[in-house]
């Protein structure tokens, strides 16, 4: 069986995320969406959230499952028997980052990543500035799906409100 991961902190997941996410469903045999935890970092939603809005987001891919992990990507990998790591590409700045990864990472393990180019209306979609647009009463509603921009626009509202 062909399996391959998906990684991201998806705060909040995109339709660039999703379109990556299909795209490689009809890859491989199954792909594992996970959803990386640290702790250390401060995210609008929680891992609990994010892999929710995930779960809503792929639930009509039948070879698609979410998950998370905390550490190293690699031993995840190892962990579920996973050789293979899809990644989206937006930019050249993206491939020269994201090929340092991949080259860690396969001297960390049997493992190879697959490089994905985000489709042209995804080109310059980024979880940061959906929340940054989203946080000045920008309009995001084409950017994520209808249910991820109801939480967005709730929990920027409880922000507002707390800050008050």
């Amino acid at each position: 069986m062909r399996r391959a991961v998906c990684p991201g902190s998806f705060d909040p997941v995109t339709n660039g995320h999703i379109d990556i996410i299909t795209r490689a469903s009809t890859l491989f045999d199954e792909v594992v969406v996970a959803v990386g935890v640290n702790k250390s970092k401060k995210r609008l939603f929680t891992a609990d959230e994010r892999i929710s809005m995930l779960t809503e987001a792929c639930a009509d891919y039948d070879n698609v499952r979410i998950d998370s992990f905390d550490g190293l990507l690699t031993d995840f990998c190892k962990d579920h028997g996973i050789h293979a790591i899809v990644k989206g590409l937006r930019a050249v700045s993206d491939f020269d980052y994201e090929l340092q990864m991949a080259q860690m990472n396969s001297s960390l393990a049997d493992i190879e990543t697959v490089f994905v180019p985000t489709s042209p209306e995804y080109s310059f979609l980024a979880s940061s500035l959906v929340k940054e647009v989203a946080t000045f009463g920008g309009d995001v509603s084409s950017l994520v799906p209808p249910f991820v921009l109801q939480r967005l626009t709730e929990r920027l509202a409880e922000q507002r409100d707390d800050a008050v």
